[in-house]
């Protein structure tokens, strides 16, 4: 099989994916200064104890964390070197806290996901904007909407992804008989939580199928499909199965939907990097994109110092947020 990773070095972000057969298998997106990161050890300080020699709130790197277990006889306002197991997850109303440990130090920084990308001892590819799109050929834009909306097709059905604070639900849905789309359904889901990096606590809701052996057979399509490390339970009667996977930062599925206009502001700003064009440019995208850029200045101006060119913003309240374009002048 032939595997390989395609980095690029966007404004904002940066973005990988390993291409297996020349189609996406894993998506990767580290954005700029995301606060804790797992796998460092920071100082921080204990600001409040939640439950005594058991849980505490951690202020370390400007961001608050949950540390548990506390260490014995630690009292607030100490000071105590901390590790990142999780870092904070995005959910609806508010994040999940980073979670931390104790730790004796000493201080280090986390590993980056180029880091992380080298230790496959994969080929890593790295591309430019004036070179042929990569990433785009092996089907980035296809993947990144499917983790945007969470709707994800595969042959002979729909795969539906709900994050929620328990668990992340997929739905298995379509017009195969149910034993068939179970099966396909179940290698399916199992593709996409590895193509986006689902972890923690996941369920799949298959077609409810009375058949033991068809039932198996789903399971086996997730363990061919799923890479360890992973637990998992039976498919029961009722079609649902639920796997468990360590999880130490946010899904691109989270990562994408906890911040809307950010995901599109950063991928409008890959689009005028690549766009063909002579002269000026003009971002132009709904008001909370702008807003958001606006806010932002130095993005722009690292566009504008890319490209040898004036970079604009314009505002456009009938645009929806998927509608973001770039005005430029044909070469």
């Amino acid at each position: 099989m032939s595997s390989e990773i395609i980095l690029e070095r966007g404004i904002g972000e940066l973005r990988a994916a390993r291409v297996e057969n020349g189609r996406i298998a894993e998506l990767h997106i580290e954005r700029d200064g995301t606060g804790l990161r797992a796998g460092a050890i920071v100082e921080g300080r204990l600001t409040r104890i939640l439950l005594a020699e058991q849980r505490g709130i951690v202020s370390a790197g400007g961001e608050d964390a949950l540390i548990e277990p506390l260490p014995r006889g630690v009292t607030e306002g100490a000071k105590l070197l901390v590790e990142v197991l999780r870092e904070a997850i995005p959910e609806a109303g508010r994040a999940k806290l980073a979670k931390v440990r104790a730790s004796e130090g000493p201080v280090r920084e986390a590993p980056t996901l180029l880091d992380r990308l080298r230790a496959t001892n994969l080929l890593i590819r790295e591309v430019s904007p004036a070179a042929p799109d990569l990433l785009e050929n092996a089907g980035w834009s296809e993947a990144v909407e499917e983790a945007a909306t969470g709707v994800a097709a595969f042959n002979g059905g729909l795969l539906t992804i709900s994050p929620t604070p328990a668990m992340t639900v997929i739905d298995v849905d379509g017009a195969l008989p149910p034993p068939e789309l179970a099966v396909a359904g179940a290698g399916a889901a199992a593709r996409a939580i590895r193509r986006f990096g689902l972890a923690g606590s996941i369920g799949i809701d298959l077609p409810t199928v009375g058949d033991k052996a068809v039932r198996q057979r789903a399971a086996e399509a997730i363990d061919a499909e799923l890479p360890p490390p992973f637990e998992r339970t039976a498919v029961n009667g009722f079609g649902f199965v639920q796997i468990v996977r360590p999880r130490a930062r946010p899904s691109i599925v989270e990562l994408l939907q906890g911040d809307p206009a950010a995901s599109a502001a950063l991928a409008l700003l890959r689009r005028g990097e690549r766009e063909a064009g002579v002269g000026p440019r003009t971002l132009v995208a709904a008001p909370g994109i702008i807003g958001w850029l606006e806010a932002r200045p130095a993005l722009t101006a690292e566009l504008a110092r890319r490209l040898g060119v004036a970079v604009g913003l314009r505002a456009d309240p009938r645009l929806a947020i998927s509608a973001s374009h770039v005005d430029v002048r044909p070469r």
